[in-house]
């Protein structure tokens, strides 16, 4: 079993030519003799941007904290506390911080892909 704050896992900044402003921690996974999903708490600071992207692994998520949009099927939708995301496999998708606060997204994936 595991009880923390999730500020506690450390923070990794994740980089790429296009993505900004985005760090993500792994506070559940492989470590933990998690075996069937990994939870990853993701923050994209205001301005940041997670470019768009697809992947064979589907996952799930849950907008803790910030505001957002979330480009899916060529439509940008508002996202912000409460807002619960799927988005299945091979499915492209986008996120914006539009507002100025940190935008914070609990991501569960299945074990197996890259944790981060």
């Amino acid at each position: 079993m595991k009880i923390m704050d999730y500020r506690d896992a450390p923070a990794r900044e994740l980089t790429s030519a296009t993505m900004r402003g985005v760090t993500g921690r792994v506070v559940v996974g492989k470590a933990d003799g998690a075996d069937n999903f990994c939870m990853r708490v993701i923050e994209v600071a205001p301005g940041g941007v997670i470019p768009p992207h697809r992947h064979p692994w589907e996952h799930e998520q849950f907008v803790h904290a910030g505001r957002g949009r979330m480009r899916h099927d060529g439509q940008w939708t508002d996202i912000g506390p409460g807002t619960v995301l799927f988005v299945p496999g091979d499915a492209e998708h986008h996120i914006e911080n539009t507002g100025d606060t940190p935008l914070v997204i609990v991501c569960l994936v299945p074990a197996g892909p890259p944790e981060l």
